[in-house]
């Protein structure tokens, strides 16, 4: 990886790059995932909702107030109603998200509101017995619950048709020959030279650009776990460490309770790749890689960290890490972090994501 600025400076990836402004047709790829619109369970998802109703019913506790002091007594028990309705609606939202997705589309822009009808009445309901309400205005709740639904419908809705070309460019990366033809090249030829000399270590090469080639063709997944991006970035660095030799001294520092923690596909391979293009390719002197993982309570660190004795390197067009973060924020939202630094010639890229 190359020590300046990211977003300028990585090329595309081995197996999973990313894509050139020429790939205008990836919306209509046939391998994309299908979208979710029910997908409420992310944390991030929660808050956002959680912060709109607030937000109507603080507007709504003006009406009827004079001062300050008034609204506040006003919107503190507004949200005895509306917090615990929101919620039930996310929690039902979220139980029964698998169930929901197999509707159609006007089906679940039903389902949802009429959850979002029951949310409502519930919230007057409570706020009657609470007695704020001496006369419920259940139709009005009622008809405020379905408002509210749909605007967090659309707004789940846009989520989902964003994610959808994300996930779809990925995965036609994945079969546009993101194995660059000199990284092929260069493994057969090793492996050719290996053929008489040490069979077996040109067997195992072989083997282990199989598994390459079959990671980056195999079947559309959303995530993968962390063990197996793990597995697959260590055959990839077998195979250049044939290539580089001393040249390529890799470190893992790995921990075993991390390894359920869930990844985007293909996506740990590219950060090792570009460490060992940016920092060991270009050196006559090689670099060092480490590679770490650990788990900090209910999440999971992991570090990509290469020197730099190279300087500069060969510039990228720019994309990789860019595809990289945000592959990870759409599975993870805002539960996961993405980070890179340089320092002291030594470039890092950290992710956090949760277990």
């Amino acid at each position: 990886m190359k020590p300046s600025t990211a977003s300028q400076n990585f090329d595309d990836s081995t197996l999973h790059g990313g894509l050139t402004p020429s790939d205008a047709l990836v919306v209509s790829s046939p391998f994309a995932p299908r979208a979710s619109l029910f997908d409420a369970c992310h944390v991030g998802v929660v808050l956002r909702v959680v912060l709109l109703v607030q937000a109507v019913a603080g507007v709504g506790a003006m009406f009827g107030t004079s001062t300050p002091l008034d609204w506040l007594l006003q919107f503190s028990l507004l949200t005895g109603g509306v917090l615990p309705a929101t919620l039930a609606w996310l929690i039902a939202v979220c139980a029964f998200k698998a169930r929901l997705n197999r509707l159609k589309v006007p089906g679940q822009w039903l389902a949802g509101t009429v959850l979002g009808a029951a949310a409502g009445v519930y919230a007057c309901g409570l706020l009657a017995l609470m007695g704020m309400l001496p006369a419920p205005p259940w139709w009005a709740s009622g008809a405020a619950g379905v408002l509210l639904s749909s605007l967090v419908l659309a707004g789940l809705f846009w989520r989902a048709k964003a994610r959808t070309p994300a996930a779809t460019a990925a995965r036609l990366a994945e079969l546009q020959s993101r194995i660059r033809p000199h990284f092929l090249f260069n493994t057969l030829n090793s492996a050719i030279a290996l053929v008489r000399a040490e069979p077996a270590k040109a067997e195992a090469v072989l083997e282990d650009l199989s598994e390459l080639f079959r990671s980056a063709l195999a079947d559309p997944a959303e995530s993968v776990t962390l063990g197996q991006e793990i597995v697959l970035a260590q055959r990839y660095l077998e195979i250049e460490q044939i290539r580089f030799g001393d040249r390529l001294r890799v470190q893992w520092s790995l921990d075993s309770t991390a390894d359920a923690a869930r990844l985007p596909p293909l996506l740990l391979q590219p950060l090792v790749e570009n460490a060992v293009r940016h920092g060991v390719e270009p050196s006559a002197s090689g670099a060092a890689i480490r590679i770490s993982t650990a788990r900090r309570g209910g999440a999971v660190v992991i570090k990509v960290t290469n020197s730099a004795p190279a300087g500069s390197g060969q510039a990228g067009h720019g994309l990789a890490l860019s595809n990289v973060r945000e592959r990870l924020f759409l599975l993870h939202d805002v539960q996961s972090q993405f980070k890179t630094t340089c320092k002291d010639g030594l470039f890092q890229v950290r992710l956090e994501i949760p277990l």
